[in-house]
């Protein structure tokens, strides 16, 4: 297993949590993009479409769409599918927002690209109390050769 891989950013929501990772490289759509209901993605061309947050570290650019975005956010919260904490890139209003009445650890404007140091699947730990997040990358499957592909012709 590799070694863990610290970050330090900005605190916008205190807090600590740890949790596995689900990262996006493009931004999420609050309003007609999620399910606050269900904790997933809906937005079709979304990369993450059907996938869930919920219980989830969020790693993406940031919101789009309206100032909706919050109160999406929010609803999942009431509805126990919010995320566990987020990371963001870019910070805006409407992302800042959605993360304070999602009340979960969120930090941005971080000294290395999220997006680029964390994968999906792998273990992380915000601690937005302190504007850090540390990186336990999740261990790659051995590759597996196919039983037919060791075999051999007589």
């Amino acid at each position: 297993m590799s070694d863990a891989v610290v970050l330090r950013g900005r605190t916008v929501v205190p807090g600590l949590v740890e949790g596995e990772a689900l990262v996006s490289s493009e931004t999420v759509s609050g309003w007609g993009g999620i399910d606050p209901a269900r904790g997933i993605v809906i937005e079709r061309r979304h990369p993450l479409y059907g996938r869930s947050f919920a219980g989830k570290i969020l790693v993406f650019p940031g919101a789009k769409g309206s100032s909706g975005w919050a109160g999406f956010f929010q609803a999942t919260r009431l509805a126990g599918t919010a995320p566990l904490g987020m990371i963001f890139v870019t910070t805006t209003t409407k992302a800042a927002l959605g993360a304070v009445v999602t009340r979960v650890p969120t930090v941005t404007g971080l000294d290395q690209d999220p997006l680029t140091v964390i994968r999906t699947g792998d273990r992380v730990r915000i601690d937005a109390d302190h504007g850090s997040v540390t990186v336990h990358p999740a261990p790659i499957p051995p590759t597996t050769t196919h039983p037919s592909a060791t075999r051999s012709c007589p």
